[in-house]
Parts: C-alpha cells; sequence; structure tokens
C-alpha cells in the first residue's frame, strides 16, 4: 500500500511512518515547506496547493493535522487558529482525495467530540456534545465531506490521551511527578481515555488494512480511568508521591476555558468499533501502558 501522511513530523505521525514502512507499505509525506528527501511533498492548505505528483499511485491518506490546544488560553484569535489549522487542510485534502479517486481516507479527531460526559459510557453511537472541542470536532470531521461524498471510506479516528516514552502528556506530566508535585486535578472524578502510542499507531494501521471500517472510531485504551485513578497510577509507575490536589477554580482562573475543557472535562468512551472489528490491545489497562511509556 502506498500511503500519503499530512502532519508526520509529530509523535503520532513519526511512529506510524516507521511502523508501516517496517511492515513493508510505501509512505509518502506532505510537508509545509519545500520538498527535500525523495518521500516528501509540498503543500500549502491555505492557498490549497499541493506539489504535482502528490497522489500518484496513493492508495490511502491520513490526515494528522492539527496546531497543539494547549499552553495557552483559548482567545477568540487562538480558536481560530485551532479550527483554520485543523479544517482547512483537511478540506484540501479531502478534495485531493475525491479528485484521484483514493480508496481511503483516515482523518484525525479527539475524544473531545463528545464534550463532558460524566460517568457516562460513550461509543462512537453517541453524538456530539457541547464546548469548543465539541464544536472543533465536528467541523474537524466535517470537512472531509467532499471525500465522502466521492465514495472514499472515511475513518474519522477520535483519540484520547496519547501516552508514549517521549512526546504526548507524560512530557508534561513526569516534571511534575520528579518534584513531588503531582496530584489529581478538580474533584478527580472526571474520565480520562488513554491509549498507548503502540495501541494509537496499531489501530491507525487497523484504520488503513480494515476494508469495512468507516466513520467515526474511537482509539481509546479498553479501561478508561478517573483523574484520580491516573494520577494514583502514574506516580506508582513514576515511583514518585502524589499528593498534590489542583483545585478546579484555580484551572479555569489560570487558563480559561482551555483549563476547564482540557483538565476538568471527561470522556468515558470506549474503542467499541475497534473491538468488533478484531482489533487487539497490545495494552489493555492503565498500568500496562504506563510500563510502556515509563
Amino acid at each position: 500500500m502506498r500511503v500519503l501522511i499530512a502532519g508526520s513530523g509529530g509523535l503520532i505521525g513519526t511512529a506510524l511512518a516507521a511502523r508501516l514502512r517496517s511492515a513493508g507499505h510505501d509512505v509518502r509525506r506532505l510537508v509545509r515547506r519545500g520538498a527535500q528527501a525523495a518521500d516528501e511533498h509540498g503543500w500549502d492548505p491555505p492557498s490549497a496547493r499541493i506539489d504535482e505528483g502528490a497522489f500518484d499511485g496513493i492508495d490511502a491518506v491520513v490526515n494528522l493535522c492539527g496546531a497543539p490546544l494547549l499552553p495557552g488560553r483559548w482567545s477568540a484569535m487562538r480558536k481560530q487558529v485551532l479550527l483554520d489549522s485543523r479544517v482547512e487542510p483537511t478540506e484540501v485534502l479531502a478534495e485531493a482525495v475525491a479528485e484521484h479517486g483514493v480508496k481511503v481516507l483516515v482523518n484525525a479527531s479527539a475524544v473531545g467530540f463528545y464534550g463532558n460526559t460524566g460517568s457516562h459510557v460513550v461509543d462512537e453511537t453517541a453524538g456530539a456534545g457541547t464546548g469548543f472541542l465539541a464544536e472543533l470536532c465536528t467541523a474537524w470531521e466535517g470537512a472531509t465531506a467532499a471525500a465522502k461524498t466521492a465514495g472514499t471510506r472515511v475513518v474519522l479516528v477520535r483519540t484520547g490521551l496519547v501516552l508514549a516514552r517521549k512526546g504526548g502528556l507524560l512530557d508534561v506530566l513526569r516534571p511534575l511527578f520528579g518534584f513531588a508535585l503531582g496530584g489529581r486535578l478538580g474533584d478527580g472524578r472526571q474520565f480520562m481515555p488513554w491509549i498507548s502510542l503502540d495501541d494509537e499507531v496499531g489501530a491507525l494501521v487497523h484504520a488503513l488494512e480494515h476494508e469495512t471500517l468507516s466513520g467515526p472510531v474511537n482509539l481509546a485504551g479498553p479501561a478508561p480511568v478517573t483523574n484520580a485513578e491516573f494520577t494514583k497510577a502514574l506516580g506508582h509507575a513514576l515511583h514518585r508521591p502524589a499528593p498534590w490536589w489542583v483545585p478546579g477554580i484555580a484551572l479555569k482562573l489560570a487558563l480559561g476555558q482551555a483549563g476547564e475543557e482540557m483538565a476538568l472535562y471527561g470522556q468515558r468512551a470506549v474503542p467499541r468499533r475497534l473491538e468488533h472489528t478484531g482489533y487487539e490491545f497490545r495494552h489493555r489497562t492503565l498500568e500496562s501502558a504506563l510500563a510502556a511509556a515509563t
């Protein structure tokens, strides 16, 4: 399979390209700068420009584009940046996929689609929640419309919190726990739909190769935990205490809506469609995922 990846320079994209190549697939990458390597093609989403030949022989496209949600508050300007960095590239890719008859588009999204679900279990049949993240994910997924209309198999992968040895959530948390500053956020009852990097990449490959899979797919481990449970497990994995408590009001004052939605909202999201289509998790428990990432 010849796979074209947009957003290949990040944590997930780098690991995905390596996994695909190790399995014998031909990987091409879209880059915002000028192409410098044989596997690279330049593109500029704001002008809808993609280098000629980028889609030649391409069987599948993976779109992982998107500016980081943190750090910082979500001002109106920052929200627009977050929206544009996702919707604009997705629209450009979806139209190119439609034009070139690409068989499958795997498009990034997030479990933030569901909003704050409390203790209620949500699978892929659940509708969109409320809040900026839910609105962002809805627009992000909607930007794939051109590909879907053209008959392309579109998979909307709603990713949880990725746990990796380098990069991602643990890069933020390790220093805090190292200085004994780890602790639960708010009341600690919000659910954290974690997934190991191994399973994130494995699930993306599964989405590419499993021809009957389309529509939304939750990329989260089968056993989501609360923030309090996550904090305790991470402290144990790092052999560091986690005695602190960060009041929810402090997070809201410091980061505004970003603090509320990123730290205090939770989704008890389960990977029902992955498991129903035969995906076998390498890390079924948080303890297993943390052991691989710490």
